[in-house]
């Protein structure tokens, strides 16, 4: 029997620890299908630049939050600076893949970037922007997302802090497809995955972003064989990102956003 041919990708993430080996490891694994990289710009003057953010997220979440945000995005893109290693433009380079900076996922620059590319696929991992209907029909295959929990549980930016306070079985990988509620589309492939005793919450999504490297695989075979079949969730409660109380009560349960572990990922140790 005659293969399908290999989907035309055009992966969007966000640079983040959360995600950064699974991202780069998935790259290097599909470079020759890769067909466009857009990588969200993390301060665009439209999430309210650096300081905007940094405000949203203290009044929020408090001062407990600083940690989670330092480890996930600044070290490590501070470490990288420093220490000269390759990111992602180095990479897209290195495998002749049009990279684009992303401000606005939905905006006329990045429509223009897709109509070039002519993606079958847009796949979206640890991406922190919402795509639009009319963006997904640049892509005849819509777009697919890896989310970090079992879905419908833990829809939002944050699930492994919310399943670690279901305690054990509650953590796992969920691929669906995109659709205009946020993850809510169907349920592609999902496999629970169960973490080590006493692992933070950003440890947890390092681990789950990892497991999720074989079944992006078998999904993306499946759907250039038209064989991808998925299954509507029930739609349950959003879990955005937790207020200064809910992260002081999961503290109480023993969960934490960052650990010592963490750290010293983050700075490459």
């Amino acid at each position: 029997m005659t293969e399908a041919p290999p989907l035309r990708i055009a992966l969007f993430t966000l640079e983040s620890l959360a995600s950064n080996a699974a991202v780069r490891a998935f790259v290097e694994a599909h470079a020759a299908e890769l067909v466009l990289i857009g990588r969200s710009t993390p301060y665009r003057a439209a999430a309210g630049g650096a300081f905007g953010q940094f405000w949203r997220h203290m009044r929020r979440s408090g001062l407990r939050f600083l940690p989670y945000l330092v480890v996930n995005f600044v070290l490590p893109s501070l470490v990288a600076r420093l220490r000269g290693r390759q990111g992602l433009p180095a990479m897209a380079r290195m495998h002749s893949i049009a990279l684009l900076e992303v401000e606005d996922v939905n905006g006329a620059a990045c429509h223009a970037a897709l109509r070039a590319a002519r993606p079958d696929v847009i796949l979206s991992f640890h991406f922190d922007q919402i795509f639009t209907l009319e963006t997904l029909t640049f892509a005849p295959m819509g777009g697919v997302n890896i989310h970090p929990s079992l879905l419908p549980r833990h829809r939002g930016p944050i699930p492994t802090f919310w399943a670690l306070q279901e305690g054990s079985g509650a953590t796992g990988v969920s691929i669906h497809r995109i659709a205009a509620r946020i993850d809510t589309g169907e349920v592609l492939a999902q496999r629970a995955h169960a973490l080590p005793p006493g692992v933070s919450a950003s440890t947890a999504a390092r681990l789950l972003h990892d497991a999720a490297l074989p079944m992006i695989g078998d999904v993306l075979r499946a759907l250039a064989a038209g064989k991808a079949e998925g299954v509507a969730p029930p739609i349950l409660p959003y879990c955005g990102f937790p207020s200064a109380a809910e992260i002081g009560a999961a503290r109480r349960q023993g969960v934490r956003l960052v650990r010592f572990a963490d750290w010293r990922a983050a700075l490459g140790l």
